[in-house]
């Protein structure tokens, strides 16, 4: 059965850094889009990130970015996104998803309904 798996959630201080990371099993994850998303308590599941099969073709939700970073390892067997500059507001479950190999969603609102092979979550607390 295809699954993904997060990690390298946190507790970190305001300002501070994570770097989460989000493998697969079962399948061949270079051969998707890979979408990052949280959901914070009593929030709607929001999508955060998202990368192509075309590594040069990625999304950040304006929430993110410049802060976060998504990225491939060399083998494309991983996928990372790089957290800096965490505020509180950040805190949330975070999931990765395998989706289409483009990440199209600028000025789109449903990002969530591309996505069907997901993760468990990592949790992320911001907090001092």
């Amino acid at each position: 059965q295809a699954r993904l798996a997060e990690s390298g959630g946190g507790l970190v201080q305001p300002g501070g850094s994570l770097r989460l990371s989000c493998d697969a099993s079962a399948f061949r994850l270079y051969d998707y889009g890979i979408a990052w998303f949280r959901q914070a308590p009593g929030k709607e599941r929001e999508g955060i990130s998202c990368i192509g099969v075309d590594d040069s073709i990625t999304y950040y939700a304006d929430s993110v970015k410049g802060r976060f970073t998504i990225s491939r390892d060399s083998a494309k067997t991983t996928v990372f996104l790089q957290m800096n500059s965490l505020k509180f507001d950040d805190t949330a479950v975070y999931y990765c998803a395998a989706g289409p190999t483009i990440c199209d969603y600028d000025g789109r609102t449903d990002m969530i309904d591309d996505f069907s092979v997901w993760g468990q979550g990592t949790q992320v607390i911001v907090s001092s």
